[in-house]
């Protein structure tokens, strides 16, 4: 499965990702906000972590959807975006991403949820995505209520960061089909 924008590839995440995703992630300021990304993060973790990912698609029904963001003039993995927990009969998934520390601040965030939301939406069919965001994380924030995501709730002290071993709160927030409008 691949997903293609104007700077985008978003696609199967490879064993020729590893030593990208090494690059990527082994940044505290990355890594920090993510709930299963240890600190430092080792090739090992890379091979593991794509390894659970080739498993889990192979799936059937296909709960969850991992795709490397990839930059077309790079040709390399710059980041990640994963539909999960998909429940086909509610209608429903969430969503959650990352991206390399070089690469914030252009809209690539932006660019891969937008292809992501539509492909939930409108080849999964599905009528709802979710997304937790630590409390801290007021960048993801801001990017979810680009795109039409209420904030539906808050939980105080729910997770351990691997990264950091800081407990967050977060915040929890919602998207239905019917209330998407695209983030550009």
């Amino acid at each position: 499965m691949r997903l293609v924008t104007k700077r985008l590839i978003l696609r199967p995440i490879e064993k020729k990702d590893a030593k990208d995703l090494v690059e990527n992630l082994n940044n505290i300021k990355v890594s920090r906000y993510l709930l299963r990304v240890s600190h430092p993060y080792r090739l090992k973790d890379a091979k593991s972590w794509i390894g659970y990912c080739s498993k889990e698609s192979k799936e059937k029904p296909q709960k969850v959807y991992d795709f490397a963001i990839e930059l077309k003039s790079e040709k390399k993995q710059i980041g990640g975006i994963e539909i999960g927990n998909v429940d086909r009969f509610q209608g429903k998934a969430e969503v959650g991403y990352w991206l390399g520390e070089k690469h914030w601040g252009q809209g690539i965030a932006s660019e891969a949820l937008s292809a992501i939301i539509d492909f939930a939406f409108n080849k999964l069919n599905l009528r709802r995505l979710e997304a937790g965001v630590f409390m801290e994380n007021k960048a993801s924030s801001r990017l979810l209520e680009k795109f039409g995501f209420k904030k539906e709730g808050s939980r105080i002290e729910c997770y351990r960061s691997k990264a950091t071993g800081k407990i967050h709160g977060d915040y929890f927030y919602g998207l239905l089909k019917k209330n998407y409008k695209a983030g550009k």
